[in-house]
């Protein structure tokens, strides 16, 4: 027979405990006091019962064997009802230690077991009670049965309370663990939303900007080879002519400024200033996303929507775009829309003209912001080499931008399409709709 789980005692099981100690001691007494008092001729036997079995049920309470292995427990309990039987034998007041044997032995004896236990302690009780009394009555009987049978309506109803605790207990342990487990999701939510944004900011703006101010630097760069170039050509060209001057004219005579030297510092000057526009133009390039950068970690509102529309914000951002030609169109009723509107849409269109500068090899592109009575649309069209919009790059590649823009459109509860195909140019749309604050 398989040993039960030990309980943990619980301050109530602690008082039980407690009050069926002083209870048998208590009625150990009384059964030695009375025999005592009535100077009966069995006192001694029944003073050396009551010593008995008060000496065999500390035994086996300070014995914590008895309370972990259900085969100590009953060698126990038969050890306690011998020496019980040995004192109802000679003093009739035994009869009332039967009380408290219904409690350890159902407690700690299966169930059924227990029960036939306690029926047998009943049975004892009510042939010892018939033993010392000349006369039966009913109370002989119906004392210890009813004694036995509110014993195991006790026990039965403590068990179930224990049970309905212990499931209870469980509950909240379970309940717990799964706030824990939510907590710890939700902190994991937040930190993948946290990169998400990141990410999405860092594509739009740092990684475009980056992209200009390296266009922008190739330019410069080109403007000041060609200027070396055309210089040295003016140079070479320029040469035998000034030669040729000066032997016509004699070895005496001044040298005039040769057209070559002139034509050389003309080219010189005309690349040293594009080349210094070009990095002006970086310069402001990498001011503009230095201020994006520092916006979107504190997670703040961009700088070019802070102090404008969302169509100025986007008209600058064509006027400032390297590479193609972008024009800007506004189409309805411009309307005030919500923050996250505005920076979603931005963001969209910086992406989206980033993959025409990087990518699209455009003459020309467009970009469309249109207002109706229910939504608001982005439009980006060029007219660049195009591609197949089903072969798209997907972030695990490399590629964020379509993704990226995708996410922020359906967040929004918007629809986010792209129409292309190799040599036929490119069209992204997006389409929010409008909040109902907006359309009241």
């Amino acid at each position: 027979m398989p040993a039960p789980e030990p309980r943990l005692l619980t301050p109530v099981s602690r008082v039980l405990r407690l009050c069926l100690h002083a209870l048998l001691l208590g009625l150990l007494a009384l059964a030695a006091g009375r025999a005592l008092a009535d100077s009966s001729p069995r006192a001694g036997w029944v003073l050396a019962g009551c010593a008995l079995l008060a000496a065999v049920y500390a035994a086996g309470v300070r014995a914590p064997v008895v309370h972990r292995s259900p085969r100590a427990g009953a060698l126990w309990l038969t050890g306690l009802g011998a020496a019980w039987a040995a004192l109802l034998a000679v003093s009739p007041d035994g009869l009332w230690i039967a009380f408290p044997l219904y409690f350890l032995e159902l407690h700690l004896l299966r169930l059924r077991w227990g029960v036939a236990a306690v029926a047998a302690t009943a049975c004892a009780a009510i042939g010892g009670f018939l033993a010392h009394s000349s006369a039966a009555s009913p109370g002989a009987f119906l004392g210890p049965l009813l004694g036995g049978a509110v014993a195991v309506a006790t026990v039965l109803g403590y068990q179930a309370l224990y049970r309905e605790s212990e499931r209870r207990r469980e509950l909240i342990e379970e309940l717990i663990t799964t706030r824990a487990e939510l907590a710890a999701a939700e902190r994991g939510a937040g930190i993948l939303a946290e990169r998400e944004r990141l990410a999405r900011e860092i594509h739009d703006t740092l990684a475009q900007g980056l992209s200009s101010i390296q266009l922008l630097l190739r330019a410069a760069e080109r403007a000041l080879g060609e200027g070396r170039t055309g210089a040295a050509a003016t140079s070479g060209t320029a040469g035998p002519g000034a030669s040729g001057a000066v032997g016509a004219a004699g070895p005496g005579a001044p040298v005039p400024r040769a057209r070559g030297t002139a034509a050389h510092a003309g080219a010189a000057d005309a690349a040293h200033t594009a080349a210094l526009a070009h990095i002006a133009r970086a310069r402001e390039a990498a001011q503009e996303n230095l201020a994006e950068a520092r916006s979107f970690v504190r997670a703040l509102t961009p700088p070019d929507l802070e102090h404008g529309s969302l169509a100025a914000a986007l008209e600058r951002l064509c006027a400032g775009a390297p590479g193609p030609r972008v024009r800007f169109s506004l189409s309805g009723t411009p309307r005030v829309l919500p923050t996250p509107y505005e920076v979603a849409l931005l963001r969209i269109a910086q992406s989206a003209l980033a993959n025409v500068v990087r990518h699209a090899r455009a003459g020309r592109a467009e970009i469309t912001l249109t207002f109706m009575d229910t939504s608001v649309t982005l439009d980006v069209v060029d007219d660049g080499r195009g591609f197949e919009p089903s072969s798209a790059a997907t972030p695990g590649d490399g590629g964020f931008g379509l993704p990226a823009m995708r996410s922020r459109a359906e967040t929004l509860g918007g629809l986010f399409t792209v129409e292309s195909g190799p040599g036929q140019g490119t069209a992204v749309a997006v389409t929010l709709p409008l909040p109902a604050e907006v359309l009241r």
